[in-house]
């Protein structure tokens, strides 16, 4: 072991281009610490990062690599070491290494330090440094975890590209982030299908008449019929109707009549369509409604003859006395033939007596 330590050591003073040579074939024989010196004052970064690799000191490796990137880093052998180190500090220092020297091979890295990286840190300093749209591809990867941090990165990188769809996707899917605070901040957006997911977070939180309303602002007829039914509210539904005859919008009101069918009143109903003269889209409801009154009288009526049926044989039935009575039971005077009681008479007036020896 000797013998190939002091020659890698005069390599690394005399013959430095021999010196990575004779590592690789016989670094199990020599006293790496040695070497490790040796090579560090002859400013050998690449064999110095060969031999911490090696004696498994990798956070020294990783610090050596980011140090010295002209001689020393390789971005595979970068990767493979940096996930092997100990301190996860070194992980931000990668990440702001990359953003210096390789921007466009952060998200690979990024990818690999995953497993062992606190996600919402990362989002916050690269909310920082404004970076966010250059690690777009790592939180499409890591937004199955439904970190709220990468939620709302990413959401508030889909209102800046203006993808509505790919918002309306990621709001379906990963439900953890802040969805009135996403919904207000929509409710402004200028563009229309922005607005109506802001109405859509609402409902999904059960702000209906906040919902109904935007729908309503935004002309939205089809989206308000749709909340009002699912509100359950007899109130937003005939709200709704009121509006829509406000309108003159005759057509969604009979719309609205069948989507809120269970909520409504018929009664209202019938008083709203004889005041604003529209019998006519009025008309379907009523016929619905008279069908399902008629049907329900009908199994009244049914079930109250069954019952009146049934009284009636009740009554026709004669009384059957049962078999019969036990003695115990049995009052005076009902007493079974050949039955003689206690204080019977004998002949004579006498009472007959039975008893022992007698």
């Amino acid at each position: 072991m000797g013998m190939f330590t002091e020659l890698a050591i005069l390599y690394s003073k005399y013959k430095p281009q021999k010196m990575k040579e004779h590592l690789e074939l016989f670094w199990s024989r020599v006293n790496i610490p040695k070497v490790l010196r040796a090579a560090e004052q002859a400013h050998l970064w690449s064999e110095l990062v060969f031999l911490y690799d090696k004696y498994e000191e990798y956070d020294n490796a990783a610090v050596t690599m980011m140090n010295h990137p002209t001689e020393a880093w390789r971005e595979a052998h970068f990767k493979e070491v940096v996930t092997k180190v100990a301190n996860i500090e070194l992980y931000y220092k990668a990440i702001q290494f990359y953003l210096d020297y390789k921007p466009l091979l952060l998200n690979d890295l990024l990818l690999v330090l995953a497993p062992r990286m606190d996600h919402t840190r990362a989002v916050n300093f690269f909310t920082k440094k404004n970076h966010l749209q250059l690690v777009k591809p790592y939180l499409r990867s890591v937004q199955s975890l439904n970190n709220k941090a990468i939620n709302e990165a990413l959401n508030n990188l889909l209102i800046d590209e203006e993808d509505y769809q790919g918002l309306r996707t990621s709001i379906d899917a990963f439900d953890n982030f802040d969805n009135i605070a996403l919904a207000q901040s929509l409710e402004k957006h200028e563009l229309i299908e922005f607005r109506r997911i802001a109405a859509y977070l609402y409902k999904g939180n059960n702000r209906w008449k906040q919902s109904v309303e935007l729908c309503k602002k935004d002309r939205l007829f089809k989206d308000a019929i749709e909340y009002a039914a699912e509100s359950k509210s007899a109130d937003i539904a005939e709200e709704l109707l009121a509006w829509f005859l406000d309108e003159k919008n005759h057509e969604c009101f009979t719309a609205s009549l069948f989507q809120c069918y269970d909520l409504l009143h018929p009664d209202v109903i019938l008083e709203l369509a004889w005041r604003h003269d529209i019998m006519d889209f009025a008309m379907p409801y009523m016929i619905q409604v008279m069908r399902e009154y008629i049907g329900k009288v009908d199994k009244l009526e049914e079930a109250e003859a069954n019952r009146l049926e049934e009284s009636a044989v009740h009554e026709q039935k004669p009384l059957v006395f049962g078999e019969q009575q036990l003695m115990i039971t049995a009052g005076p005077g009902i007493l079974p033939p050949g039955y003689q009681g206690y204080g019977a008479y004998g002949p004579g007036g006498m009472p007959s007596y039975q008893g022992y020896g007698m």
